[in-house]
């Protein structure tokens, strides 16, 4: 049968969705309840929900064991050769690409199948007979994962097995929000397993870090994962500074000048007013000051971290005849009015990087030698935006510059035979099968995987620049002209407008 049986299979399941789909819609051939069609609707419409939650659960089950079986067979295929790490990060790549997950939500995907394919196994029946969901069984693998086998079977007997001498009471697991079911298997395995808080502890103080996720409408999450009494010590004092700032003509909430009083203590905490240079692109005919050109100010202790602000933005927008979007490294579109602010208080100096006004791309360049330079790394950064691999987050300033066509074999040096994975994935590409394909001026290297499939990388949006009104000759004329030529007048006409 083979793969004719899993194609015959997942068309009986799309067969059968696309029934669900017609009854939920109301379009199925006979209704719920003819006395009471809409009642009726409701009603079936719960048992459809009460269905898919079963099925959901299978299928869930049924992706954990198809990963830690491909995981086993690409171990296998693979051979001697790789090193077991390099092997991990393939397989989860693979995986990550599948399923459009990013590196890390893969690699913890494969951990907690594997940890319950091969070491759960009455997590692993539960899932399968549709009566434990994903979230359940990965609170189940978080907390038996510092237990040894003993500890995690007896953790698990005790909510799953029905027999055993002192079975979970109350609501069966599965009926239990999953956060719920963490705070009991906590309760439970720290009155069993007292010692092993310490070991996860120490862990947790080697895993702590700081995580930035971007948002909506120019605003983005920085957030810290610290011990619990450096955690809670922090946000007290945050609160008791806060409301020392409240008073009659304080119209800012608490929360808003909790997030205020964060931000200020962050940014100028051991550093004097103007001491947060930025680092600046504009687009077309855009630059950005490099870090070499940051000097630390004399007063900064040499040890002291300085932060880098990438942004790049549109001229006309920096000059404030259009509003046109900026947009920050790692995070996406923020307001003009944003970018001019991080311009006048931070950018002192600018590299200045073309790019076409039709389509909005940074123009192909060159060169001779090996070394990637400065201009071209940037144009790289300008192209990408940030690690091409796909799924991949890393931003621009965490990249390295690879060659597609190896500089041995005949590669040159341009930007059509350069990426610019970060160091996770440029050690991908060196240590496993997993190669990039060809770029172009303007678009990334996709990816091929030991497997044979091909994975498209995120491409920038890149968009024509938005001319001010009045200036549309003056931008035909410009578009009209190739070359140096070219450059010279669009020199002249942002000279012109400056």
């Amino acid at each position: 049968m083979g793969k004719a049986a899993v194609v015959g299979a997942l068309a009986d399941i799309r067969a059968a969705l696309a029934v669900l789909v017609a009854e939920v819609d109301g379009c199925g051939g006979v209704p719920f309840c003819v006395a009471d069609p809409l009642a009726g609707l409701a009603d079936g419409c719960l048992d459809v929900l009460a269905g898919v939650r079963e099925v959901e659960a299978r299928v869930a089950g049924l992706k954990a064991r198809a990963a830690v079986a491909f995981a086993d067979a690409a171990g296998v295929v693979a051979g001697p050769g790789v090193p077991v790490v390099a092997q991990e990060m393939a397989v989860a790549a693979e995986i990550g690409c599948v399923l459009a997950l990013g590196p890390r939500a893969a690699s913890s995907f494969l951990a907690t199948s594997h940890a319950v394919v091969k070491g759960l196994p009455r997590t692993a029946a539960a899932l399968n007979d549709g009566t434990l969901s994903w979230q359940h069984a990965t609170v189940m693998a978080d907390e038996t994962a510092r237990l040894d086998a003993a500890g995690a079977a007896g953790l698990e007997a005790h909510f799953l097995d029905p027999d055993a001498p002192d079975p979970v009471r109350g609501c069966a697991v599965g009926e239990l929000p999953a956060h719920r079911f963490r705070a009991k298997a906590r309760v439970w395995r720290e009155r069993h397993h007292a010692g092993s808080i310490e070991q996860r502890h120490a862990k947790g103080v080697v895993d702590r870090r700081v995580e930035f996720r971007p948002d909506r409408d120019g605003m983005a999450w920085l957030g810290a994962y610290l011990p619990a009494d450096q955690a809670a010590a922090g946000w007290n004092r945050l609160t008791a500074v806060a409301r020392g700032v409240q008073g009659p003509g304080e119209a800012r909430t608490l929360t808003q000048l909790r997030a205020d009083v964060f931000a200020t203590s962050l940014l100028t905490a051991g550093l004097s007013t103007g001491q947060a240079a930025g680092r600046v692109d504009v687009g077309p005919g855009e630059g950005c000051t490099s870090p070499d050109d940051l000097e630390r100010p004399a007063d900064v202790p040499p040890d002291a971290v300085r932060a880098q602000v990438l942004v790049t933005v549109p001229v006309f927008s920096l000059l404030g005849l259009t509003d046109e979007a900026a947009v920050l490294d790692g995070h996406g579109p923020i307001p003009a009015s944003m970018a001019r602010r991080l311009v006048a208080e931070g950018a002192g100096s600018f590299y200045r990087v073309l790019v076409d006004p039709r389509d909005g791309a940074p123009l192909e360049i060159g060169r001779k030698s090996y070394r990637v330079g400065k201009a071209m790394r940037n144009w790289l950064r300008l192209r990408d935006g940030k690690c091409p691999f796909p799924g991949c987050s890393n931003p621009s300033l965490d990249t390295e510059a690879d060659h597609i066509l190896a500089w041995a074999n005949g590669g040159t040096t341009g930007i059509s035979n350069l990426g610019q994975p970060c160091p996770k994935h440029h050690r991908l590409r060196h240590t496993t099968g997993w190669k990039p394909t060809p770029a172009s001026k303007t678009e990334p290297p996709g990816w091929t995987s030991p497997a044979g499939r091909h994975y498209h990388s995120e491409h920038q949006d890149w968009e024509p620049t938005k001319w001010p009104h009045g200036c549309l000759g003056g931008a035909a004329d410009i578009v009209r002209h190739r070359g140096s030529p070219w450059e010279d007048a669009l020199e002249g006409f942002l000279s012109a407008h400056s």
